[in-house]
């Protein structure tokens, strides 16, 4: 579920969403296979039987350096991305970050030198483009979202409407943005939805047979329309309840309600407009799917800039 303490603690009533250096150290790059199966997928269907373009024109043992630089001011994430796409192609190229995840720069900043064969770096580049401008576009789309609640105790958050396969890369560029991250899958948290109320008998049998079925270590969140769903959701123990699509007098009074006994989690028609109002209601977290659906890619480039 929500990476987060339960509301009332300490640690959440005078914690404010971080974008400095102290959160962003503790963001480290995810370690997991499935990123190599997605890079080794994107370049398959890139490369296909080969570049033919470079095969006819680049000499094999021409040598060269490339830079990589932002064409607007961007949030970086994704480089080490990056660099395992240019690897995974020729393991002699040279990767040298010249910033680091999570940190804004100006456009044209430049974010790596590549150096090594200059038929790997030309082969690869649209392909770690592609991964970078999309990460770099989600961190810097949540950055945003996360400074528009800056001086309140809530926590920007994101969901599972993410691009298929993408959802480990997504969440960490939401991570570097200063967003936390919801649950990873179905397998991490209990999330009680709509859908599901509508095959059970009521919320708190529901919250119930959660209870009973999921690992003790699992938190329970389910999913309210109006304040009778918070007020069962309450009473049956839920950790975490989510306030579907209330508008903010409705969060109001369910923060008034819950009185610290449960985390409130508004979702639902969030935009940049609304969230410092959703924020100044008192709930815990606001989840956006938008941070990882309708992010928009950044621009940038690759250039070539010697060869020899």
């Amino acid at each position: 579920m929500i990476n987060g303490p339960k509301t009332g603690d300490r640690e959440t009533e005078d914690r404010r969403p971080e974008t400095g250096d102290r959160e962003l150290k503790m963001t480290s790059f995810p370690s997991s296979p499935h990123i190599d199966r997605l890079i080794d997928l994107a370049l398959e269907e890139d490369l296909g039987p080969g570049d033919v373009t470079t095969q006819a024109l680049i000499p094999p043992d021409l040598q060269g350096e490339a830079h990589i630089r932002a064409k607007e001011t961007l949030i970086v994430a994704g480089l080490p991305v990056a660099e395992r796409v240019f690897r995974r192609l020729d393991a002699l190229i040279d990767f040298e970050a010249e910033v680091e995840e999570g940190q804004e720069v100006a456009p044209g900043a430049v974010l790596a030198r590549i150096t090594g064969p200059v038929a790997a770096i030309l082969t690869g580049e649209r392909t770690a483009l592609n991964f970078l401008m999309r990460l770099s576009g989600i961190a810097t789309f949540t950055r945003k979202m996360a400074a528009a609640v800056a001086g309140y105790p809530v926590f920007i958050t994101d969901t599972r409407k993410t691009t298929p396969g993408w959802r480990v890369l997504g969440k960490y560029a939401v991570r570097l943005g200063g967003g936390r991250n919801h649950r990873l899958g179905l397998y991490d948290g209990v999330l009680i939805k709509n859908n599901h109320l509508a095959a059970t008998e009521s919320i708190t049998a529901a919250i119930n047979q959660a209870r009973q079925a999921a690992p003790h270590t699992l938190k329970i969140e389910v999913e309210v329309t109006d304040l009778e769903g918070l007020k069962e959701a309450l009473a049956a123990g839920a950790d975490i309840i989510m306030l579907d699509n209330m508008d903010e007098a409705a969060m109001a009074e369910a923060v008034k309600i819950v009185q610290g006994r449960a985390i409130l989690e508004a979702s639902g028609g969030m935009t940049l407009e609304r969230l410092p109002k959703v924020a100044a209601t008192g709930v815990n977290f606001i989840s956006m799917g938008a941070l990882t659906h309708s992010a928009l890619a950044v621009d940038i480039h690759l250039r070539l800039v010697r060869v020899w």
